[in-house]
């Protein structure tokens, strides 16, 4: 394995399944993305100087309850900023456990702003 990366740990009868926390934050990233109403991933300021960024506004944390994550979004202008976050909350969870298997217990998402049209 390559050195200085971070894994999600899956544990099984026949060895463990180890999967990058770059893979995670891509996955979750991307269901956001696809989530209505979502102009965009942020990055706070704090991200901006942290050795270890999200990916474009996704942070990760493994825990032994399962996965939690941050992320920050920017809505499109005329959205329901509460549905918007509420759907991706449910996006990223459901996309997680299906594509790795492992188990979410926490999407808390940050509305950064809002997108007006150009």
């Amino acid at each position: 394995m390559a050195e200085n990366k971070d894994y999600v740990t899956i544990p099984g009868e026949k060895g463990n399944i180890n999967i990058s926390e770059d893979v995670v934050t891509v996955v979750a990233a991307n269901a956001a993305l696809e989530t209505d109403g979502v102009a965009s991933l942020g990055r706070e300021a704090a991200e901006l100087w942290s050795k270890k960024p999200g990916y474009k506004g996704i942070r990760l944390a493994n825990t032994d309850e399962g996965l939690k994550l941050e992320a920050n979004i920017v809505c499109k202008l005329g959205a329901s900023v509460h549905k918007v976050a509420e759907d991706v909350q449910e996006n990223i969870r459901a996309s997680l456990e299906s594509i790795t298997g492992v188990k979410v217990c926490e999407v808390n998402v940050h509305v950064l702003g809002v997108q007006l049209d150009k």
